[in-house]
């Protein structure tokens, strides 16, 4: 479904992506893990067009979208939720929900949504600036769900939860899963990415160094441990 091939990219003068390669087939979860500052986040802003010098191939079922806009990947296909979640905090849950333009047909409804994540249809009628990071990471997901895009790139959701919200992120993404979407996932805890993933891409200096399957992790537990530094 995603195929990227050799693709770079530059902060400014500062070379940041070097030849990143890797490809996710339809219906996979695929994680990328990594310490902080080894190229995770940027490969995604990469993807999506966000980084303003890039060169290499990014594609989407064929389509080459590397001379494309933000706004013309996004239409092909391809929905990101940020580790910052992009939450607009004047807004209600109901209405950040309804902000995503349709991109194709199939897009998840709100009533989809709440039986999803019940607990945004109970605070449905509140500001963005009173739910907690559990809750807000849940709405920027159900929130790309409703453009019909198909692959979903998630970075960090995880990050900064409690761990009986992370179990709740987790049981998400194995139900799109389930429901034939594609996922990339940013992450850094491998323990939760053996949870959900069927293959994980290692980065690190901006390189992809290498991809083990999920049915190998255990038994490069230590091998990881020394990419991750823990």
């Amino acid at each position: 479904m995603l195929e990227v091939r050799d693709l770079e990219a530059w902060y400014g003068e500062s070379h940041v992506l070097h030849k990143v390669s890797f490809d996710i087939r339809e219906g996979e979860v695929v994680t990328i893990l990594g310490r902080n500052g080894a190229g995770k986040s940027t490969t995604m802003k990469a993807i999506m067009g966000m980084m303003k010098r890039r060169q290499g191939a990014v594609r989407l079922r064929g389509l080459d979208l590397i001379r494309a806009t933000p706004r013309a990947i996004a239409k092909a296909g391809i929905a990101f939720c940020p580790e910052d979640r992009g939450i607009y905090s004047s807004l209600t849950v109901e209405e950040n929900l309804m902000l995503p333009p349709e991109v194709a047909e199939g897009g998840m409804s709100v009533a989809e949504i709440h039986q999803l994540f019940p607990n945004l249809a109970e605070r449905r009628r509140s500001q963005g600036t009173r739910l907690s990071g559990g809750e807000q990471q849940m709405l920027a997901i159900g929130r790309i769900l409703r453009t019909g895009a198909r692959l979903l790139m998630l970075d960090e959701p995880t990050e900064g939860l409690a761990p009986v919200i992370v179990q709740q992120i987790g049981a998400t993404i194995r139900q799109l899963k389930q429901r034939g979407y594609t996922v990339l996932l940013v992450e850094q805890n491998f323990h939760f990415a053996a949870t959900v993933a069927d293959r994980h891409y290692v980065m690190d200096h901006g390189q992809v160094i290498d991809m083990i399957p999920n049915a190998e992790i255990a038994a490069n537990t230590a091998k990881l441990n020394s990419y991750l530094g823990v």
